[in-house]
């Protein structure tokens, strides 16, 4: 597979936030310097920190589809969340520098100046982050193959932990540089008609905490999808059904399912009704993982096959016994 065709397969929120990011943290890096807002400061350094992850995370989740290997014979899937964690990193760094330059206002307060050039340039980021972050949320549908109905905010809310790593990312850092830039605006609007300098450098450590947030939980989720995370009840569910569908499976006697960056390994076994060949138990086993092999989220099938035991190991309330 070519570079070009990977970086096709690359996660879309993540590439349109970072082209997107990073216009928007050219434009608050020139406000800042030409009106010394510490929170327009604070604003571009979180854009900064958002393109430069997003950057990450879309050249991991394109690296992560490349094809198992014989060296590397699960596939690369949780490449994505090797990437989202050097974007921690990034936004850990990025947050101290912008506490650190919140602090630093708030010992020195400093009068900011051309004030509609600030209004702008943040009304803009609502308008380029609100962009993306519903594009975010969309894509949290999607991949949780949820039905879009009601209040998509509250959906992908509900939804973000069934999402890829890098949806997730976007999600997460979006959410908060949309609340940042209105946090801005409050900020410097205190500032210019009220007097209130010490706002700013309040605002400016408040976005630098938001960010801290943003890192801790994004480490989070891709820790333990680096250690192996076992998918959500409702994949379970699903891939239970489809293998129970099978007229000749009677009992699921084993069933582990792994996520891996936004696809999944079975590993399973599964007991077969009694009286059946060898050759006939073998051409079930392959049916049964050629139609999971079909569920576009489902990427490696391992099944295992044994006669009924005449158990019922398989409960659709709660999973294994």
């Amino acid at each position: 597979m070519g570079i070009g065709s990977l970086m096709r397969k690359g996660n879309t929120s993540s590439g349109i936030a970072a082209l997107g990011n990073t216009v928007l943290a050219v434009l608050k890096f020139i406000a800042a310097a030409f009106s010394g807002s510490g929170t327009m400061f604070a604003s571009a350094m979180h854009s900064l920190a958002d393109a430069i992850n997003q950057g990450f995370v879309y050249f991991g989740s394109a690296l992560a589809e490349m094809r198992p290997s014989k060296r590397f014979p699960t596939g690369f899937g949780r490449l994505v969340n090797i990437f989202c964690m050097i974007a921690v990193i990034v936004v850990s760094i990025m947050a101290y520098e912008t506490i650190l330059k919140g602090w630093k206002l708030l010992q020195h307060p400093e009068q900011a100046t051309d004030f509609w050039l600030n209004v702008v340039v943040l009304l803009a980021a609502v308008i380029i982050d609100g962009f993306i972050l519903f594009k975010a949320m969309k894509e949290i549908l999607e991949e949780a193959r949820v039905e879009k109905k009601g209040n998509v905010f509250i959906q992908a809310f509900k939804n973000v932990g069934k999402a890829s790593p890098a949806t997730r990312l976007v999600f997460y850092e979006d959410l908060v540089a949309t609340s940042g830039a209105i946090l801005a605006i409050i900020g410097i609007t205190l500032a210019q008609f009220f007097g209130i300098l010490a706002v700013d450098g309040v605002i400016t450590i408040l976005i630098g905490l938001l960010m801290v947030g943003v890192a801790f939980r994004v480490g989070y989720d891709n820790m333990i999808g680096l250690i192996g995370v076992a998918a959500p009840v409702e994949i379970e569910q699903k891939t239970a059904n489809t293998i129970l569908q099978d007229e000749d499976t009677v009992d699921i006697h084993h069933l582990r399912i792994i996520q891996e960056g936004r696809s999944y390994h079975v590993d399973g076994v599964i007991e077969l009704r009694k009286g059946l060949s060898l050759a006939e138990a073998d051409d079930i086993k392959f049916r049964v993982k050629n139609r999971l092999l079909e569920e576009s989220e489902i990427s490696d099938v391992t099944l295992g096959i044994i006669e009924d035991d005449n158990r019922t190991t398989w409960r659709p309330e709660s999973g294994l016994t």
